[in-house]
């Protein structure tokens, strides 16, 4: 039982990550192509905030501040129980509270294979072809240095 709950948990973090990483333009589309329900309660938001960024001087240091991101957060709660969540760098407020419900969807067992199908894959794609792209574009300019050594010692 533990194991299908932590197995779960990370396809959850997965998708949510997806949507995270997401444009909000790309998951309206992708919504409305997939026929996916937008009913939903608001519980919260969406609202839009800032979070302290921290980091770590080499990784391993003393955490200091190192500034502030623009986040907007939405919980909502769909016809069926379930209550998803979403936080999502920038002001998006259609994109957070979409990908919210999309979170809750996911968890009704009658509704993920219609998320992971119509909402998730697709944007997953798409992520790994950009993705892809950058590596290509980076690659292309990737210079190989060499030292010929003299014979003079």
């Amino acid at each position: 039982m533990r194991g299908q709950e932590a197995r779960e948990q990370a396809e959850r973090k997965a998708a949510m990550a997806t949507l995270a990483q997401s444009s909000g333009d790309d998951i309206v589309r992708l919504w409305n192509e997939a026929g996916l329900p937008a009913e939903a309660e608001l519980l919260r938001g969406p609202e839009t905030g800032l979070v302290t960024l921290r980091g770590r001087i080499g990784g391993g240091g003393a955490p200091f501040n190192v500034g502030e991101a623009t986040v907007t957060r939405a919980t909502v709660r769909v016809p069926s129980g379930q209550v998803g969540h979403c936080y999502a760098l920038g002001r998006d407020w259609q994109k957070a509270k979409l990908a919210a419900i999309a979170d809750a969807l996911w968890q009704d067992p009658a509704r993920r294979a219609q998320v992971e199908a119509g909402l998730i894959a697709p944007l997953r794609s798409a992520l790994s072809s950009a993705q892809e792209k950058r590596r290509a574009e980076t690659a292309a300019t990737k210079v190989d240095f060499f030292t010929m050594v003299r014979g003079e010692d």
